[in-house]
């Protein structure tokens, strides 16, 4: 019986579009077996859930009795596809689906296939198995891409967490600040600039990840500027640990990856629009499908418009986000996968912020209050494009192939004030005029092989694959102080310079980064036994870092500017792991990962220093429980580095041997970082969404010349929770959802080590309701308690002190028309 096809794509239909596996003759059963029903089955008996099943699909459900004698079903509710809802209510049964035809359904025993899922009579190769979140309704996934090829949670040595569609939608996640701060593990920190630095148990991570290459993204020479818009990613996958087998250099905390939206098979349309506090207001248009008959060529467009205020004074932002793309089937093997974006931004940026008294503590003002000018103003320019190939030579082995190219201007003019503020006095010092023009410029190209075999009675599996990318920046910033600032009375109006009229004033500083990173990486996988899996891998890295900077202000006395540069060649970084099963829902696991660090400090001699070198250590056990509905996960971790730069009191600051008049250094310095990370993501009961975790993370110099036995990462908390989950309501209540969570810290360091940041609870929550199948109206309240707080940054008694979000909604309304 034909039936029209959802705007709402499946799980399943995803994972077969994503891996572009399916030969063309199944594409019409995948497009009709997409559409969206509205499901109510309550948990009864699998029969009987079988049979409303097909009342409702029309779809015909053969299955031998003996199998489903005894059998409960959980049941299942929402507007959901075929494929989706009859996962759901299979959910525990031991039984699994094989799709004849688009009315046509058999059950069996499930099986074990490895990387299969069966239609019919054809096998489909899953690569992408469980990876597409969009559609499943799910805040976890049955298998990530992160470590090459793809692998299930639990199969992988690491600790890997995912951040999915659904749970970035229930939480109106729009940045990857917010991204970040709903990952287990993982801390986001104000730059300086109008971005953040991003850590993962103690050390920053400086790389991100686009669809498996990695670039790097966190250098300017002011400060972080990565302001990402998470409206065209699926998902976002994160790795925390050693990774330098994936990126090379600079990857002690470990590694993210965002995985872009794809084209589907099924004709899709979303159109979304938001307004919330502060008058913030945003819209967008996600749409996509096949193009040409034959299902051959796919396209996806979304345009994503926003705007708004904030709770700090004068502070408005507009941001614009295009992105476009096309896959194309070359023949039955080979999809061939072009994309562009393009996000532009302008607005009046608040960057520094607020003083602190000199004694430490906070200032005595409002939420609101602004050290800026009202000519502040920002804009961001970022334009990239993405090619990616996929070959499948036979069921077993393939070949992926990825490329990166990314534009990106930043340019700025801002007042602040800075200077520690006097107990009993408002006058904080200086006003300082602040004017940049960055630009950058990154190629990366990431390439591999993958295959499963049998050899000598083990089965194994082997990714051997390199990876290449290029960074250049040209850079300049200018900078003036003006005395006199009060905090009390600040001066919002003051005459508007411009670029040229700060440097002839005062300083200009003109510099250029040129980094470049190539790397061979392999892994190897063998079955031992049964049970035991080992994993070895390696990779070779050659890394070229040069900085250059010429110091106009610096130059009339005869500094002159500042040159770094370091090189390293054919460096190897192993890794060793191994996963013993208990059973099919449960794995423990060990691991073994090194890491190198170039440095750029000189010696007496005036010779390099050896790059750090790290060592990480971690074993835990993983559970994918309830069908993959819910992943589960605790590590224990260590991670030491040595080699690190310390100061070298012994150089004779006036003599011959100094280091640009200063002292040198010393590759004696010792770093500690361990722990434990609790997470479960997924179903924990029909119905119940959630996303939890636990951190405890520690960070010690064990050896420096002057900060021995003090915390190595200060803006890393000790302990964090993060909570959110979501739960639809049974019965005639299914069309409403209520959501709720809390993210809580303790107690940081400033970055000055000056004084201590106060921890905090910041609890959220969202209700929605399905109006009707295609609209869906939700509400987001941020801070609920109206915590008044400190946002995490590198603050100073100087400045860079940024209060948290007071309390605030966002409204939204979503329409999924049906075709």
């Amino acid at each position: 019986m034909a039936h029209r096809f959802a705007a709402r794509p499946l799980l399943a239909l995803a994972i077969s579009i994503a891996s572009c596996t399916a030969p063309l003759s199944l594409q019409a059963a995948q497009t009709t077996q997409a559409q969206s029903y509205r499901f109510d089955i309550p948990g009864q008996s699998l029969d009987g859930a079988l049979a409303a099943f097909s009342a409702v699909t029309r779809v015909q459900v053969l299955v031998s009795g003996e199998l489903t004698q005894g059998v409960v079903s959980p049941g299942v509710s929402g507007n959901l596809g075929q494929r989706e809802a009859l996962g759901l209510l299979l959910g525990g049964t031991g039984l699994s689906a094989a799709f004849i035809n688009a009315d046509t359904v058999t059950l069996e025993k499930r099986v074990d296939t490895g990387s299969a899922l069966e239609v019919g009579a054809t096998t489909i190769s899953a690569d992408h198995l469980g990876t597409t979140t969009e559609g499943s309704g799910s805040y976890t996934t049955g298998a990530v891409t992160i470590g090459k090829g793809t692998q299930k949670l639990k199969d992988i040595p690491q600790s890997v967490s995912v951040l999915t569609r659904k749970a970035m939608d229930d939480q109106n996640i729009s940045t990857l600040t917010q991204a970040i701060e709903a990952v287990p593990g993982m801390a986001s920190v104000k730059s300086p600039g109008p971005g953040m630095f991003m850590f993962a148990r103690g050390f920053e991570i400086e790389s991100l990840q686009y669809d498996g290459v990695p670039v790097p993204r966190n250098v300017y020479a002011l400060g972080s500027y990565i302001t990402e818009n998470m409206v065209i990613y699926d998902r976002m996958e994160v790795l925390r640990g050693a990774a330098g087998l994936l990126q090379g250099a600079n990857s002690p905390g470990g590694a993210v990856n965002l995985v872009r939206k794809r084209p589907q098979a099924a004709p899709t349309v979303t159109l979304s629009a938001k307004a919330g506090s502060w008058d913030r207001y945003a819209s967008q248009a996600d749409v996509g499908g096949p193009l040409n008959e034959a299902g051959t060529i796919r396209g996806r467009a979304v345009v994503n418009y926003e705007k708004g205020h904030s709770f700090t004074d004068y502070v408005w932002n507009w941001e614009q986000t295009v992105y476009g793309a096309l896959d194309f089937d070359l023949d039955d093997d080979t999809t061939l996968g072009v994309g562009f974006s393009n996000k532009k931004s302008h607005g009046r940026p608040y960057l520094i912020a607020l003083p602190r008294h000199t004694d430490g503590s906070a200032l005595d003002v409002s939420r609101s209050t602004y050290t800026g000018a009202s000519w502040n103003r920002s804009f961001n320019d970022q334009t990239a494009v993405y090619l990616d190939l996929e070959h499948r030579f036979n069921d077993h082995w393939k070949f992926n192939a990825s490329a990166l190219a990314m534009n990106e201007s930043n340019e700025a003019t801002y007042q602040f004030i800075v200077g520690a503020v006097p107990v009993g006095s408002t006058k904080s010092g200086n006003y300082a005029d602040y004017s940049t023009d960055f630009y950058g410029k990154n190629r990366g190209f990431d390439a591999y092989v993958s295959g499963d075999f049998e050899a000598l009675s083990f089965k194994q599996s082997l990714v051997l694959g390199g990876n290449y990318s290029k960074y250049n920046t040209d850079d300049g910033y200018a900078r003036a102080f003006t005395p006199g600032a009060d905090i009390g009375a600040i001066d919002h109006h003051r005459p508007e310079p411009t670029y040229n009229s700060i440097a002839d004033r005062a300083n200009l500083a003109l510099s250029t980064y040129d980094i470049t990173q190539k790397g061979l990486y392999g892994t190897w996988r063998i079955n031992l036994t049964d049970p035991l899996t080992l994993i070895l891998g390696a990779r070779t890295s050659w890394y070229d870092f040069a900085f250059d900077q010429d110091n106009y202000y610096a130059r009339q006395y005869e500094e002159g500017g500042e040159k770094n540069s370091v090189k390293s060649n054919g460096k190897v970084t192993p890794f060793a792991g191994l996963v013993y099963a208990l059973d099919d829902q449960w794995s423990v696991y060990g691991s073994y990962a090194e890491v190198f660090i170039p440095q750029t400090q000189l010696t007496q001699q005036k010779t390099g220093l050896p790059p750090i070198e790290g060592r990480n250590y971690e074993v835990g056990i993983k559970g994918e429980l309830m069908d993959g509905r819910l992943n589960t996960s605790l590590a224990l971790f260590r991670y030491i580095h040595e080699n690190r730069a310390v100061t070298d009191f012994s150089t004779d600051i006036d003599g011959p041997n100094a280091c640009s008049g200063w002292y040198c250094s010393t590759a004696s310095g010792k770093v500690r970082s361990q722990g434990l990370e609790a997470e479960i993501s997924g179903q924990l009961a029909p119905g119940l969404q959630i996303s939890s975790s636990y951190t405890y993370n520690t960070t010690v110099f064990l050896k420096d010349t002057e900060l021995k036995g003090k915390v190595f990462s200060t803006a890393v908390p000790k302990h964090m929770l993060r909570i959110w989950s979501d739960y639809k309501l049974p019965g005639d209540l299914s069309r409403i959802s209520l959501g709720a969570g809390v993210n809580a810290q303790t107690a940081t360091t400033s970055f000055d080590r000056n004084f201590g940041q106060a921890g905090f609870a910041i609890f959220n929550s969202r209700v929605a309701y399905e109006a009707s199948d295609e609209v869906t109206l939700a509400v987001n309240v941020n801070n609920i308690l109206d915590k008044r707080y400190y946002i995490p940054s590198y603050s100073q008694l100087v400045g860079n002190n940024y209060f948290g979000d007071p309390r605030n909604m966002m409204f939204s309304v979503t329409y999924k028309p049906q075709f």
